[in-house]
């Protein structure tokens, strides 16, 4: 079984310490003095950012899913043809020096969008004071992907009453997140806790499938495989890999599947994971 000294010398960097720490920097990020801002009225959101930055624009893509407000994510150098001056683009780069996402912040402030920022400092920062746009600091903690809950709940605080999400529901993903955290905690390393038993039963490449709302929780769950552990990963949307992925499964392969299985799942969707599984 994985014990510290074993962890240690494979994570050298000791970035297992941040993750251990994530349920108390969400609660503190939440908590913090950070000013909510109200856009107003916006036709759509586009979220711009890179890698562990990126994921965030992918989460609140999955939160607002199933709301009537429109999101795009982008992750490269060009807005949407449909970015003008209702659209809110959110621009997230922990580094603040995110070459792709600095071009997407300059063309959204030529097509005088609503803009935010948010990074620990950098070039972006530079960009919204002499341009002055609006834009939040927030600290980084190890890495972009490690900075993840900081960012997130930051975000979800300063952009609250833009959103419309319920404040119960934000405090309650903390609360679960704190559960979570106490059975993969690094003070917890034995058969009990899940993260481990996963780990242990990939041997091969992943697949995760995951059903509409949930596509975020793959792609940071791909994310972090691909940055932490060096293997590659897939991603599939459970519906659409019912048409035409599911044959590769009459063949063996090395390949692991993953299931991420959501609770309010559509009733045809819970009917597609009976059949996978």
């Amino acid at each position: 079984m994985l014990d510290i000294a074993t962890l240690q010398k494979f994570d050298t960097h000791k970035m297992y310490t941040v993750y251990d720490d994530w349920p108390a920097i969400a609660r503190k990020s939440f908590d913090s003095d950070q000013k909510s801002i109200n856009f107003g009225d916006i036709s759509q959101i586009v979220f711009a950012g890179m890698g562990g930055s990126g994921a965030i624009g992918d989460m609140f893509a999955s939160i607002l899913s199933k709301t009537k407000i429109h999101v795009n994510v982008v992750k490269g150098y060009l807005l949407p043809q449909t970015v003008d001056s209702d659209t809110l683009v959110v621009v997230v780069s922990v580094s603040g020096n995110t070459t792709e996402t600095l071009s997407v912040l300059k063309s959204a402030h030529k097509l005088k969008s609503k803009i935010i920022a948010f990074s620990s400092g950098g070039k972006i920062q530079e960009y919204c004071m002499e341009n002055k746009i609006e834009h939040r600091i927030i600290p980084s903690h190890h890495s972009p992907r490690a900075s993840f809950t900081s960012f997130l709940y930051t975000i979800l605080k300063v952009l609250n009453s833009t959103l419309g999400i319920k404040k119960t529901d934000i405090l309650e993903s903390i609360t679960e997140l704190e559960k979570l955290g106490k059975k993969i905690n690094s003070s917890n390393l034995n058969e009990e806790n899940p993260a481990i038993n996963l780990a242990e039963w990939i041997d091969g490449i992943p697949i995760i499938y995951y059903p509409f709302g949930l596509q975020s929780a793959a792609i940071r769950f791909k994310n972090s495989l691909q940055e932490n552990s060096k293997m590659h990963v897939m991603t599939e949307d459970v519906i659409e890999v019912c048409h035409n992925g599911i044959v590769a499964w009459e063949n063996p392969s090395n390949v692991k599947p993953i299931l991420i299985q959501g609770t309010d799942d559509y009733e045809k969707t819970k009917e597609r994971w009976g059949i996978l599984n």
